[in-house]
């Protein structure tokens, strides 16, 4: 292995430990903005302060997330100069108009409302401050939209010329980048999956109280509202994921085609989803699996006739594409080698779904142990059941992680699809060694920076929602907000 090759290795480890250690706040991030701004809204119309008691719960978690989502973000940009400058030159015409309309736009936009919400529980009047929460939420889900449009490029590159004699992709239409297929079905995939992780989050706590009894009237209106927003989130996951699925297959077909470890094209009953597979070490040879007749078909192509392109019909296709006699070092890769790592895209794509679906199988647990008649006629929820909540939490987020390492590495060996190869992409001036220390440095510091925040958040959610007494003299919804000065 050579010195650059041990320097692309070592930059694509870097990039995605650090782009997956960002996404941990993310949806969170985006899914409790949502789910705070429904509860101040709800206590504005209702006048109850229980609604308010846990809008400042969830909002003090949502601040602690945001901030630490805030510093691990910037250093993504950073590595793109750092360890990725062929892939900067050549495409940054294109990439940076959606990063820079991210920064410019979104973020600012959301910064501010974010600030004034902080801010303006006593000097703004009850109504003008729940909105701003509410464009708190709006800028979240513009900055995600953006991001997801530079991705999209990457998976579906679109809008663009390629200028021979600068040898750039330069961009032509900014509308085409911003409307990718890829990134319209990817961002509400992505919205529905942060929904799922905000709502096992406040289903955690709403259990880890109600297993002491403690702030039973907030923490059953915590726990049905997370279960609910979990599974309805869910629902909204396969619908938008069954679109975007369609769309991969004619964008990328050899993504599909590695997700489910297909090697020649089939259509039809021979078109099996399989749900394990146990095969041979090269992956070649199929000893056992479990296998539901026509599902690829219908996953690739909404229906249970379309052929799906295998792996070797790709390979040969795509060898001539682009290794043909008019390829250049930019479409061709050193190895000849078309398909990503198979075992990586099949079982990556496998536990996207299968922990998504185990959250969702708990909440709809959740909800029948805890239903009004269960309640009523004086069942205890078991203490098991409490503990499985609490340890649900985390299963949406390593839901969206895997379903982001199908997606980046499902896309290989290209970093922009059928235009730029990866490994022509990596800085050529930057040794392996420098990587490497970059590297250690971040992991260090990303895994001081993951400790506080779990503490912070632990201890935010275990202190509960905070004691709230309507001022004396005025009517029950008008609370002393001067007591939460220094809250956050």
């Amino acid at each position: 292995m050579n010195e650059a090759l041990d320097a692309l290795t070592l930059a694509r480890w870097q990039f995605g430990l650090t782009t997956l250690y960002h996404f941990i706040f993310v949806p969170l991030t985006i899914g409790l903005s949502l789910l705070v701004a429904i509860l101040q809204t709800v206590w504005v119309r209702t006048g109850k302060v229980k609604y308010l008691r846990l809008t400042k719960l969830y909002g003090k978690i949502f601040l602690i997330n945001f901030a630490m989502g805030v510093v691990t973000g910037i250093v993504q940009e950073f590595q793109f100069g750092m360890n990725w400058s062929n892939y900067s030159r050549f495409v940054g015409d294109i990439f940076g108009a959606p990063l820079a309309m991210e920064g410019l736009i979104a973020f600012f936009f959301e910064a501010t409302f974010i600030g004034l919400w902080i801010f303006g529980w006593d000097k703004l009047p009850k109504k003008i401050h729940a909105m701003t929460i509410w464009f708190v939420w709006i800028g979240s889900v513009a900055s995600a939209y953006f991001i997801l449009a530079a991705n999209a490029f990457m998976q579906n590159p679109d809008g663009f010329v390629l200028n021979e004699e600068t040898q750039r992709a330069e961009l032509t239409d900014i509308m085409a980048v911003l409307t990718n297929p890829v990134a319209v079905w990817q961002f509400p995939h992505t919205l529905f999956a942060a929904l799922m992780f905000a709502g096992t989050v406040m289903v955690a706590v709403a259990a880890w109280h109600l297993k002491r009894n403690q702030y039973v009237d907030e923490m059953r209106v915590s726990l049905k509202f997370g279960l609910w927003t979990n599974i309805l989130g869910f629902l909204g996951v396969g619908l938008t994921g069954h679109s975007l699925g369609m769309v991969m297959t004619e964008a990328q077909p050899m993504k599909m085609a590695a997700a489910e470890a297909l090697y020649e094209s089939a259509a039809g009953a021979d078109a099996s989803f399989s749900i394990f597979s146990w095969g041979t070490p090269d992956g070649l040879h199929e000893i056992f699996s479990i296998r539901i007749p026509y599902l690829l078909s219908f996953l690739s192509h909404g229906n249970f006739t379309g052929e799906v392109e295998g792996i070797n019909n790709l390979q040969a296709a795509y060898t001539e594409m682009y290794c043909g006699a008019d390829s250049t070092l930019l479409t061709c890769p050193s190895d000849g080698v078309f398909s990503p790592i198979i075992w990586v895209t099949y079982w990556s794509f496998r536990w996207m779904i299968g922990l998504g679906a185990l959250a969702t199988l708990v909440s709809v647990v959740g909800l029948w142990l805890t239903r009004d008649k269960a309640m009523a006629s004086g069942r205890r929820v078991p203490t098991w059941a409490w503990n499985v909540a609490i340890w649900t939490a985390p299963l949406p987020m390593l839901a969206s992680l895997v379903g982001w390492i199908f997606t980046e590495m499902g896309r290989q060996p290209w970093i922009v699809f059928g235009v730029m190869t990866t490994e022509s992409a990596v800085s050529p001036g930057v040794p392996g060694w420098a990587v490497l220390v970059s590297m250690i440095v971040f992991t260090v510091v990303y895994g001081a920076l993951a400790v506080v925040e779990f503490k912070l958040i632990t201890k935010a959610a275990k202190e509960g929602p905070p004691e709230i007494e309507s001022v004396e003299g005025s009517d029950s919804d008008d609370v002393d907000h001067t007591q939460f000065a220094t809250v956050y």
